[in-house]
């Protein structure tokens, strides 16, 4: 049986990992069963907590940070990145993505592993929830899209993201974010771009 939330006490902080396969209701109902034994922990040690595994939507993020502050006064970190790809480089530029130098990648992308490429990404297999794909231009994937894709890194809004299915929580596109909702994943898109209106639009 899948145990949605683990914690374990480290030197300097406290992990907190959420499962992969586990659905934000489990997530919650968890965490709140053993809110109360990590708040006997913070009697004697008060550590940070940091929180990773599965990609989680910001709603989510912020449900889960207040279930633990409301019970803990500490402070709450997660491994989702807070600030776009490329190292945050917000310089906006727009270029023809049809002659940008391309990165190839054989095989899936497990999670906790970032590929990261200044030009367009293709890889040939998953990019698995937990893993990341960040390009200064396109992201091609043959397979699934389950964990973060960011496309057009330094501002380009002309680039796309393709792929089999797009099965993940959240997209990222220049500087333009979209959350997904379980009905539009459902759907399984295989392309994101941004329209006129500066919005992602799935196809």
């Amino acid at each position: 049986m899948i145990n949605p939330v683990g914690i374990n006490m480290k030197k300097d902080k406290i992990i907190i990992r959420i499962s992969e396969e586990a659905t934000h209701e489990e997530i919650i109902e968890c965490l709140n069963q053993k809110i109360l034994a990590l708040k006997k922990l913070y009697k004697t040690e008060k550590t940070p907590i940091y929180i990773t595994g599965k990609a989680l939507k910001n709603k989510e993020i912020e449900e889960i940070k207040k279930i633990i502050t409301d019970e803990i006064e500490v402070e709450v970190t997660f491994d989702s990145p807070e600030t776009l790809g490329l190292y945050g480089i917000k310089k906006a530029f727009e270029k023809e993505v049809n002659i940008s130098e391309t990165k190839y990648y054989k095989g899936s992308i497990r999670s906790g592993n970032r590929l990261e490429f200044e030009g367009s990404i293709v890889i040939v297999g998953d990019l698995n929830a937990g893993a990341e794909a960040i390009a200064g231009e396109n992201i091609i994937i043959l397979g699934a899209l389950r964990g973060l894709a960011h496309a057009g890194a330094k501002g380009n809004k002309k680039a796309i993201i393709a792929t089999n299915n797009i099965d993940c929580p959240q997209l990222r596109i220049a500087n333009i974010v979209k959350e997904l909702e379980k009905e539009e994943i459902e759907k399984q898109y295989k392309f994101a771009s941004v329209d006129n209106n500066n919005e992602i639009i799935l196809e």
